[in-house]
């Protein structure tokens, strides 16, 4: 049979298992694929013959350089490459790469963040191949590149990076989820692995406008902006016809995509004007994380082919919708059975309500956690506003698990389990359709989805390397509580039963099922006890909380030292990215805005004077009130300007990264927005012929 055009390059530059199986010898293989699918440590006396494989795979691809491919604090990737070439006697080069090269590197760790952990002098870190995820081939203006995964640590062995403590989390959650597998008599599951999907939001816009704001440019979002006469209302772009220009991109970015082995699945229109969404096929978390920051740059890069430029902010233009990344998670064992898969009668399923409980109860007391793990400066613009999830963090189950739940409470028994049925709708041509159980709900955080959980707070622009390593956790030290408990039963059934009823009765203030952007969810959210941190700063702190310190170490997952530096961390990444929205508007607001709206004052009054010389007794009286309006509100911006000039340099006075942190939150964002508000007001009034930058009506709808 013939292969299809996607099966033709679909990880044709991906060393990935069936690469493997050919060139590597079989021990040698039998041995890697232990450490990749159960888990062994990774045996050092392959690696010579893995990074001859590798070398000589991607020498006849056309490669020169190889690089350790790993994943900072920043939030992107970072790479250093290194040719294969090493010199001869007879002054030529044979090309190499050792096993030493491949499994370890030494990039500097002095300009990455480190929270404190490491100081600027200190500057050895080491860079650590993980053979969990495959080596990929990058192709660009430098050429052709091997790119290899790896975590990222210092010299005294603390994470710098967001992977090593993905990894720590995703053996922590198999571990545990292990052990309470053994008391249901699943003695044949070795390991249990998470399963992600994320669906990725962006926008495009024209590159030549781009470049004519330095908003954009900066800080990836627009700091000044009027809504255009037509937005969303209409929401005619959602899901509608997609453009000849957008569809092309799409086309490029799924070849590109495919070739690494990103499983893009989906595409299609978003709800905000200009706004679009990919989602992919499932990978196993640390993949799947790979794979989403590799297509974040994609996308920029094949954007700019395109004459467009992608954006990743979650909040690119005031008054329309933001994007986010929704993080699809469920965990599945080596045998293949998805542990958050309820079945037709979830009444029945003991094992599933008993991980689905565990899930309940991680979720309620790690509300806080989880809020910060989905949290950057850009979210704190979504979150809240009617457009995404709320900032209070509550779970979603549909009526067919509430009811099995209800149950469980009042009576000490689930009998019955609420049905799908068959959907008529009314038309003798169409089929009868199977109605699912449960509706869906997209004002909830985080909501159950059939076999899933949907985590919907996560920002379109952060690695869910975050996100993900959270749930692990969070949810790996619930599992550990329930084997501690459940191993020391003298009758299993009983006590499973009494464990899962107890947690939900503990734990179902955090079920919600109704409108998440309500004010009334609001009042019951806090009736019920629940956090709602509306910043990001202000949910900081509870990454460093005892509690969450002696989660992530009896886990093994992140010690107190590097929750700290992550606090660290978190506080100066807040205050950079508002320092430098600040100074940019700062900037566009003095040296465009206002010497625009003189200009154009300056025609006015021209206008009125040209009219009264020619004609003494003419009615000016349009002129006269557009040139006061402006003139007030000239002035309202000058005003604005001095007073956001002065707060900013108070903020640079600011020692502690917290104090910081929180000036920008609750001094220089108002300040900014006081400055924004009349220079927006303006762009109403103002002759777009004077106006200095493309407006969101040229950015949305000229693509």
């Amino acid at each position: 049979m013939a292969k299809s055009v996607i099966e033709k390059v679909f990880a044709v530059d991906v060393f990935n298992d069936e690469v493997m199986r050919e060139r590597l010898p079989k021990p040698v293989y039998a041995k890697l694929k232990k450490t990749i699918e159960d888990d062994e440590d990774l045996d050092l006396d392959i690696a010579g013959a893995v990074a001859h494989a590798m070398k000589e795979w991607a020498l006849e691809r056309g490669a020169t350089h190889y690089t350790h491919w790993f994943q900072p604090m920043t939030g992107v990737t970072a790479e250093k490459h290194d040719s294969f070439i090493t010199p001869t006697a007879n002054g030529g080069v044979i090309m190499e790469f050792s096993g030493k090269e491949l499994v370890k590197g030494e990039p500097d760790a002095s300009s990455f963040p480190s929270g404190g952990i490491r100081a600027t002098f200190e500057a050895r870190g080491y860079t650590a191949w993980d053979c969990t995820s495959p080596a990929f081939l990058k192709e660009d203006a430098a050429g052709v590149t091997l790119c290899i995964p790896t975590a990222f640590c210092s010299y005294t062995g603390e994470a710098l990076d967001k992977k090593t403590p993905l990894l720590r989390s995703m053996e922590a959650i198999s571990d545990q989820a292990v052990r309470v597998l053994r008391l249901f008599g699943h003695d044949e599951v070795k390991t249990v692995s998470c399963s992600v999907g994320p669906e990725q939001e962006y926008f495009l816009v024209d590159e030549k406008k781009y470049l004519q704001r330095e908003d954009l440019i900066f800080t990836g979002r627009t700091l000044f902006g009027a809504m255009p006469p037509k937005g969303q209302e209409l929401d005619d772009h959602y899901f509608g016809s997609i453009k000849e220009r957008i569809a092309s991109f799409m086309k490029e970015l799924n070849e590109e995509c495919w070739k690494v082995g990103i499983l893009a699945k989906t595409q299609h229109n978003e709800v905000a004007p200009a706004q679009h969404e990919m989602a992919p096929i499932f990978s196993t978390a640390n993949i799947a994380t790979d794979h989403n920051q590799l297509l974040m740059e994609t996308m920029k890069k094949v954007a700019k082919r395109h004459g467009m430029e992608c954006l990743l902010h979650e909040k690119p233009f005031a008054g329309v919708n933001g994007s986010g990344k929704h993080d699809n998670w469920s965990i599945v064992t080596d045998t293949g059975k998805n542990l958050l898969d309820p079945g037709k009668t979830p009444h029945e399923n003991v094992q599933f309500l008993l991980f689905l409980s565990a899930v309940i109860k991680a979720v309620d007391e790690n509300a806080g956690l989880l809020r910060l793990s989905a949290s950057n400066p850009g979210n704190d613009h979504r979150l809240g506003a009617n457009e995404a999830p709320p900032a209070i963090i509550s779970i979603f189950l549909g009526e067919q698990l509430e009811d099995v739940l209800a149950q469980l409470l009042e009576t000490g028994e689930a009998t019955t389990s609420k049905q799908g049925g068959k959907l008529n709708i009314g038309v003798h041509s169409l089929p009868e359709l199977k109605k699912d159980a449960t509706d869906r709900n997209r004002t909830s955080p985080f909501a159950f989805t059939g076999n899933k959980f949907e985590f919907r707070m996560v920002a379109s622009s952060m690695s869910i390397a975050d996100a993900n390593t959270v749930l692990n956790t969070i949810v790996a030290d619930t599992l550990s509580g329930f084997a501690d408990e459940l191993e020391g039963a003298e009758d299993f059934d009983t006590a499973v039963h009494d464990l899962i009823k107890k947690t939900i009765s503990e734990h179902q203030r955090v079920i919600f099922n109704g409108n998440g952007y309500s004010d009334a969810w609001v009042e019951e959210a806090e009736r019920r006890g629940l956090p709602n941190f509306k910043t990001m700063v202000d949910a900081v702190p509870e990454l460093v909380k005892p509690q969450t310190v002696d989660m992530f170490e009896r886990m093994h997952v992140l010690s107190k030292v590097e929750l700290e530096s992550r606090a660290e961390i978190h506080y100066e990444n807040y205050a950079k990215v508002i320092n430098i929205e600040a100074k940019t508007m700062i900037e566009m607001a003095g040296k465009k805005f206002i010497p625009a709206i003189i200009k154009y004052n300056t025609s006015l009054a021209q206008s009125i004077n040209s009219v009264k010389a020619a004609c003494p007794s003419a009615d000016v009286s349009v002129q006269s009130e557009l040139l006061t309006t402006c003139s007030a509100k000239l002035a309202e911006a000058q005003g604005a300007l001095a007073a956001l000039k002065d707060v900013s340099r108070q903020a640079a006075t600011k020692e502690e990264a917290k104090e910081q942190a929180e000036f920008f939150k609750d001094v220089v964002k108002p300040a900014m927005d006081a400055l924004r508000a009349p220079i927006d007001e303006l762009e109403m009034i103002v002759d777009k012929e004077f106006w200095p930058v493309p407006t969101y009506g040229d950015l949305l709808f000229e693509v």
